[in-house]
């Protein structure tokens, strides 16, 4: 399976049509007098939300869009047609970014959501507007104005309600396929996972809520390392974040310095971010022989000193997953009904996902300049692909 998160594409609304210099010519009708009409107004350039599309591969092969013109006037006071606005389809969970100015112009975040991103131009007047007791055969009309054109980037986040954080091979692909009917693959190796999936958790009639298996982070992620920076920009998207670490690692790693090197790189690519609500996880206990569990459990727990939740599972045997997936749904219930009923909590939530785009917008942006360096300066790791800002991941 293919998945592009990120796109560039152009897009130009219509340019309005000019407007007639007409006369009448009628016989018998002597200094019939000006009768030139308008031209028809340029076509706009929307984006809807469609929940039938998962990924911006579509606009990896058609990367133009552009809105018919109006017509321009005809005599007899006939005013050109207007040009047909174009509605261009995006998956939902799509930024709109201006890519010249960097300005965050829409989020689609729900089913048939209307955004208007190239506004069409005006049309131009005929010469009949202009006729006056002084001008009685006026050669004076105004042209159509040009459509708006926009150099567009696409950022497509998966919309779940709980993201899964944690180094590579922590075991969230198995969590996931241990809570879900989502398949990702799973093998003992770091980076298996190369797209994000997304899995259904449903525990009961009309009771579910949406796990996103982010892929693996390693230090040095907010900056561009790895995979990390593809991808953090989908955790912006979650309630709850849920933090994997693997409690026997086969490098032998300490779990504490790996949990402490996400976090970091969490607040590095945005404060916001890290300060969503996050539990830990503490998976792979299957590998500890009983009397050592709670001994690992306690060390991990004291030197990352943590106070929040904490999670016993061994994610292949499902052990200890349903009371997580359980208490995380009454969670999100709680949250979503706080924030029905309260404006407060409902307009801080709104607020805390606008400065999470904006931070990711920053960091994109700061990521792009490093790599625009003058000719002049060395740098190894440059070279023309830089430039893309679509990427495509394929296993």
């Amino acid at each position: 399976m293919q998945f592009v998160d990120e796109a560039s594409i152009i897009v130009e609304a219509g340019k309005g049509g000019n407007g007639c210099l007409s006369f009448r010519r009628e016989k018998y009708v002597p200094k019939g007098g000006p009768d030139g009409g308008d031209g028809g107004h340029g076509g706009s350039v929307y984006l809807v939300g469609d929940d039938a599309l998962n990924t911006l591969i579509d606009f990896k092969y058609q990367r133009f869009y552009k809105a018919p013109n109006g017509q321009p006037g005809q005599g007899r006071q006939m005013s050109g047609r207007n040009g047909e606005d174009l509605y261009v389809k995006v998956p939902v969970g799509t930024t709109v970014i201006d890519e010249d100015t960097l300005e965050v112009i829409a989020d689609v975040t729900e089913i048939g959501q209307v955004e208007l991103v190239a506004q069409a131009g005006r049309r131009g007047l005929g010469n009949i507007h202009f006729k006056s007791s002084t001008n009685r055969a006026p050669r004076k009309t105004t042209s159509g104005t040009e459509g708006e054109r926009r150099n567009l980037r696409f950022e497509m986040k998966v919309m779940a309600d709980v993201g899964l954080l944690g180094v590579p091979n922590a075991g969230k692909s198995t969590l996931i396929r241990a809570v879900s009917a989502a398949k990702p693959k799973v093998a003992n190796y770091p980076f298996t996972t190369l797209v994000p999936n997304l899995g259904v958790v449903k525990l009961g009639t009309h009771e579910h809520f949406v796990m996103a298996d982010v892929p693996g982070l390693i230090e040095g992620a907010s900056d561009g390392a790895g995979l990390g920076l593809r991808f953090l920009k989908h955790l912006t998207r979650t309630r709850l974040l849920l933090h994997v670490v693997d409690v026997a690692p086969f490098d032998e790693s300490d779990p504490v310095e790996s949990a402490r090197a996400i976090a970091h790189e969490l607040e590095q690519f945005s404060t916001t971010l890290a300060e969503r609500p996050r539990w830990l996880v503490l998976n792979k206990l299957d590998l500890l022989p009983e009397d050592e569990r709670q001994a690992t459990v306690d060390d991990i727990v004291a030197r990352l000193e943590w106070t929040g939740p904490v999670f016993r599972i061994s994610a292949i045997s499902s052990e200890g997953t349903q009371p997580l997936v359980q208490t995380a749904h009454r969670w999100l219930t709680e949250q979503r009904q706080l924030e029905a009923e309260d404006e407060a909590a409902f307009e801080h939530e709104r607020e805390m996902r606008q400065r999470m785009e904006e931070e990711a917008v920053a960091r994109a942006e700061a990521r792009m300049s490093r790599k625009r360096k003058p000719a002049q300066e060395d740098d190894d790791d440059f070279d023309d692909d830089d430039y893309d800002v679509e990427v495509e991941y394929a296993p």
